[in-house]
């Protein structure tokens, strides 16, 4: 019977070596590092044509990164950099409603989608600009960030349990907290990807952590303290990391245990010549992406945080004011002030789609897609109203008054539903979801 067991064990150990051999050879090939997929694949015997999921052993080395992060937390002495008492994780994920879009289809001619209607009501409101919005990674929170340097954080059972009609248990309040720290206006947030930390960062040169677990907490419980404005912030999906987009020309990288920031090496070299808009990690965190002021879209290495492509005049003369990966890391949406929103094909820089028609010249406002990626949204300034798009076909499908007054400068789309929140000048906050 031993003798069994072990003869068992083997096979399993062969073939999971053969697994992992065959999703470091696919992933060599997939990046075009053919000469180390050939070398890779004649030493363990592998074919060099083996099929394996678009970027896989990345999307599986994050979340086993994330995983022993998790565990590490919830056994660390009290004496850890980052403190250990934020453990207090997410809900579960729903899964994802459908599959992401296949942008490389070539004919799609006649057959855009028709997106449904929406709603929105006005949940809060700031006492100045709301700049700012972001969901946490399951959908359940919304925080908003605001010039008058407040932090909101909405819980979206509440905001839903607001819009129903037959409500009959009083007023709703959907903000569970607010935080005041910083000393200026807020530019951007984030969510760790495990557990239950916001993210800021601000015009006050700082990025802030705050605790959302606990219900006294008004304050942050740690500081970064940056040498320029910090327009942009992004978690790496293990949460060990964040990028800063700021002033400055380069993003900053820094270890969340340690606050170290790391600069490329050859950043003198790039030619950059503009403050940074936007910074967003792809879902791995193989890679980021940043928009910047002069009008170039960057591609960096999330490993060697050296610039593997620049976009230069991806929105001609006009500033990039956003960039984001779609979900298989195979494509970039990027939108600018010169009034188009385009998508990028990762692996070579070209251009696949425009979407155009929505005018955005003056606003650092967004485009988005949608949480299955079949659509795409954003801002028109001049008629103050939200513009939907077929993904696929790039054919403008819908048009709505955005009910805010004067154009609202950021829309953000939940991860898990089909609901978005719209922020304005008017100071206001409003959710969007289906009509059904």
């Amino acid at each position: 019977m031993e003798s069994n067991n072990s003869l068992e064990q083997t096979l399993q150990d062969g073939k999971l070596y053969r697994h992992v051999n065959s999703l470091i050879v696919a992933h060599l090939r997939d990046n075009n590092l053919n000469q180390a997929a050939s070398a890779v694949a004649s030493a363990t015997m592998t074919p060099m044509n083996v099929e394996a999921p678009t970027n896989k052993l990345l999307e599986l080395v994050a979340k086993g990164l994330a995983v022993e992060k998790d565990e590490m937390l919830r056994g660390v002495s009290t004496a850890a950099p980052f403190d250990p008492v934020i453990t207090t994780g997410y809900g579960s994920i729903p899964a994802p409603r459908t599959a992401s879009v296949d942008f490389s289809v070539n004919d799609t001619k006649g057959s855009s989608k028709i997106i449904p209607k929406h709603e929105s009501r006005h949940v809060s409101e700031h006492k100045n600009v709301a700049r700012c919005a972001r969901f946490s990674p399951d959908g359940r929170f919304l925080a908003t960030g605001s010039a008058d340097t407040s932090i909101k954080l909405f819980e979206i059972s509440k905001v839903k349990q607001m819009m129903q009609p037959d409500t009959r248990d009083g007023p709703v309040r959907p903000v569970v907290r607010t935080f005041y720290d910083h000393q200026q206006p807020i530019n951007d947030l984030d969510f760790h990807p495990q557990n239950t930390v916001l993210i800021s960062g601000a015009k006050d040169r700082t990025i802030k952590f705050f605790d959302f677990s606990k219900t006294a907490a008004k304050r942050a419980f740690r500081v970064i303290q940056d040498t320029h404005n910090v327009r942009s912030v992004s978690f790496h999906p293990s949460g060990d990391f964040l990028l800063a987009g700021t002033d400055h020309l380069i993003p900053h990288l820094y270890d969340i245990n340690t606050f170290k920031c790391y600069l490329p090496t050859n950043f003198q070299e790039m030619g950059v010549n503009g403050a940074i808009n936007q910074v967003r990690y792809s879902s791995t965190g193989g890679m980021y992406v940043t928009a910047s002021k002069d009008g170039a879209i960057r591609l960096w290495d999330g490993v060697t945080a050296s610039c593997a492509r620049s976009i230069d005049g991806a929105h001609g003369a006009a500033e990039a004011i956003g960039a984001n990966f779609t979900k298989d890391e195979r494509y970039i949406l990027s939108c600018g002030k010169d009034s188009s929103v385009k998508l990028w094909e990762v692996g070579t820089g070209r251009l696949v789609k425009q979407y155009l028609g929505a005018t955005h010249t003056q606003l650092r406002c967004q485009a988005i897609f949608n949480d299955t990626e079949e659509f795409v949204l954003s801002i028109d300034e001049s008629l103050n109203e939200i513009v939907a798009w077929d993904a696929l076909t790039a054919e403008k499908v819908a048009r709505w008054p955005s009910n805010h007054v004067g154009a609202p400068r950021w829309l953000e789309h939940s991860p898990v539903e089909a609901a978005f929140v719209s922020c304005g000048m008017d100071r206001s906050i409003r959710y969007w979801k289906e009509v059904l």
